[in-house]
């Protein structure tokens, strides 16, 4: 969640992670390449053979196929996510690298799946400032999944829910005219907020996401905010989580996340 004022605006972070799988290919070739100077010579020295020009005219043809047969069998990524989010997803007072979005990117590559990662979150954004830019993330990355978790800002700065809710059905109108498929990262607000208005609040995300057959994670900050030893698990302002947290978070993304990319 991003925090309530404009000030950290000043700080804005966006880190993005790509990674491009590469298939490999071994390829043998009876002669090394790395001899072709020699053989240049041996071809076009002063007494060039026919024997030697179609043995020279064989390994190269051979070695042209390998490099036209790797290029044949990389495997190009199967599509890329972009995460547009606050500052849970753009690392608030993490190291970088140590935030869910990052521990994503590690984990397609160690399941080496053909995915890449973009992360287009901003500290202190709210659904207002999402929509905004949607669009221009959508031209330039055409995604095909789009995780949006936005909302916590909203209500810290006392948007309304109705607000709040016309701003995430727009992004997910937008996400799904161009094709992608969406995650929500549902957030729930404090308790002090009433327990009518928190009840609401988590009921917006439910009601967003089936509107739009859209994947839901109920409660992003599941098995970290409710347990009974919550304030360990979060910094000195008890919005952000610290960087034990993020695979918790990853965890809870995951688990709506992964069936869409074998889909």
């Amino acid at each position: 969640m991003a925090a309530d004022s404009r000030a950290f605006r000043v700080n804005e972070m966006s880190w993005r992670i790509v990674r491009v799988p590469v298939a490999s290919l071994t390829c043998r070739v009876r002669r090394s390449t790395t001899m072709m100077g020699s053989d240049m010579h041996s071809l076009f020295g002063a007494r060039p053979t026919r024997r030697r020009f179609l043995h020279f005219s064989a390994s190269l043809v051979t070695a042209l196929a390998c490099v036209f047969a790797s290029d044949a069998h990389a495997a190009p990524p199967a599509g890329e996510i972009v995460v547009v989010g606050d500052s849970i997803s753009a690392e608030y007072g993490l190291a970088r690298g140590s935030g869910w979005v990052a521990l994503l990117g590690q984990r397609l590559a160690a399941d080496k799946l053909p995915w890449t990662v973009d992360n287009a979150s901003i500290s202190g954004d709210t659904t207002s400032g999402g929509l905004a830019r949607l669009p221009a993330v959508l031209k330039q990355r055409h995604p095909k999944i789009v995780v949006i978790e936005l909302g916590g800002n909203d209500a810290l700065r006392g948007t309304s829910m109705a607000e709040t809710r016309k701003n995430l059905d727009a992004m997910v109108t937008l996400a799904d005219a161009a094709g992608a498929r969406v995650v929500i990262a549902g957030m729930m607000v404090p308790p002090n907020f009433g327990r009518k208005y928190q009840a609401e609040f988590a009921q917006m995300y439910a009601d967003v996401a089936a509107a739009h057959h859209a994947a839901l994670v109920p409660f992003i900050f599941a098995g970290i905010a409710d347990r009974p030893d919550a304030d360990d698990w979060f910094q000195a302002d008890r919005i952000h989580p610290i960087a034990k947290a993020h695979p918790i978070i990853l965890d809870n993304v995951w688990a709506q996340l992964k069936p869409l990319l074998k889909s």
